[in-house]
């Protein structure tokens, strides 16, 4: 019987371009595969941690072959929901099926929300356009430290994101700008994130960002957590997590701020009394995915894989594992944006079958089913759960 499960997702690592992935943009050129191309850019990946646990079964990976007996059952899943974004692909882990995309802003945003905003906040701002984070400091950092005026701009995604020096506009200053952006966005420019991006340095050459980012995400429907919570579950959120379901239903949430962080919080949580453990791990596509940096994405995903062996040593009998990813974020394609991919599924527990084929799941959402089978809930959502085919 399983009585604790650990769910981490690998942001990014996506498995293959979905068959839908030409509506969102992803063909030709672009058509993504984001492990398969990244370990073919690299001259192949070495992580025997996940190659032992069925990596290798799932797709061709260089220098991950299949091995004949995974620890993990293994297969993929393909998104239902309308969209390729952090948000709306851990709603649909938890249960939430987002049927309409959230609106996002090509051209930037209209008058209707960038004047109340300024009104508000007291000052105007610099940009309104779609953007890299890392460009756009570079483009209007000096600028924003003549003039005190706060940096927004968007991306592929359905985002209102606020750049501000941290010398500037104090942290506190930022988040509150942010709440109050999510107070203007409503429909129908329901924006499904606002995010602060603070960022240090003198100049043009020397700003980066900063791990005190924050996000203000609108708030979920009804999903999986709250079912847990209402049961008595404790839910223990790690990395962005919290923030993505608006802190709702969870017994203890932190906002570690890199993927070392987020494997030392897990680790700790793995002492404590979670029913329920949902982690993050964002570096693969916030530092290496969106920058096109396949050298940089290899080397995480190798010390991530170092980091697997500190779970799997740490956990108990009755425990699961369960790794996957909330989208692609192709580093070898033109584009810097979220791919519509399919994404990896490998569930270990030492009280469960390993090399048990999973096939191609319909939906993000039959985790939660799953989760929901495993502590006895009535499963509310996905098409099913696959807790019997591992028993």
């Amino acid at each position: 019987m399983i009585r604790r499960v650990i769910l981490i997702i690998m942001d990014g690592c996506g498995v293959g371009a979905a068959p839908d992935a030409a509506q969102y943009g992803d063909f030709g050129v672009n058509e993504p595969n984001t492990l398969a191309h990244l370990a073919e850019a690299v001259g192949g990946l070495h992580l025997p941690n996940l190659q032992r646990l069925g990596l290798g079964n799932i797709l061709s990976l260089k220098g991950v072959p299949p091995v004949s007996q995974p620890l993990a059952a293994f297969g993929n899943m393909q998104e239902r929901s309308a969209g390729k974004d952090t948000v709306t692909g851990h709603w649909e882990m938890m249960g939430v099926i987002t049927e309409q995309p959230f609106p996002t802003y090509p051209q930037g945003f209209p008058p209707e929300v960038i004047e109340p905003f300024e009104r508000a906040i007291g000052t105007k701002i610099l940009g309104n356009i779609p953007a890299s984070g890392t460009e756009i400091i570079k483009r209007l950092g000096e600028e924003h430290l003549r003039t005190g005026y706060p940096i927004v701009y968007t991306s592929a995604d359905s985002v209102f994101q606020i750049a501000a020096h941290e010398e500037v506009i104090p942290l506190e200053r930022l988040y509150e700008m942010c709440r109050i952006a999510r107070e203007i966005l409503k429909p129908p420019h329901h924006v499904q994130r606002v995010i602060a991006r603070p960022f240090v340095g003198t100049d043009a050459s020397s700003f980066r960002r900063t791990e005190n980012r924050r996000d203000f995400p609108l708030p979920p429907p009804y999903n999986l957590i709250d079912q847990l919570a209402a049961a008595g579950r404790k839910v223990y959120g790690i990395g962005v997590i919290g923030q993505v379901f608006a802190e709702r239903g969870f017994a203890y949430s932190v906002r570690t701020g890199n993927n070392a962080e987020h494997l030392q919080a897990t680790l700790e949580a793995m002492e404590q009394p979670a029913d329920f453990i949902f982690a993050n791990f964002e570096d693969f596509d916030m530092l290496y995915g969106h920058r096109n940096d396949p050298q940089g994405f290899a080397k995480a995903l190798e010390a991530f894989d170092a980091g697997l062996e500190q779970v799997l040593r740490h956990m108990r009998s009755d425990d699961l594992l369960i790794l996957t990813a909330d989208h692609g974020n192709d580093p070898t394609t033109p584009s810097t944006d979220h791919s519509r991919e399919y994404v990896p599924l490998l569930c270990y527990s030492p009280a469960l079958k390993g090399g048990v084929d999973l096939n191609t799941r319909s939906t993000f959402a039959d985790l939660a089913a799953t989760i929901a089978d495993i502590f006895g809930l009535e499963p509310k959502w996905g098409e099913g759960s696959f807790y019997g085919w591992m028993r």
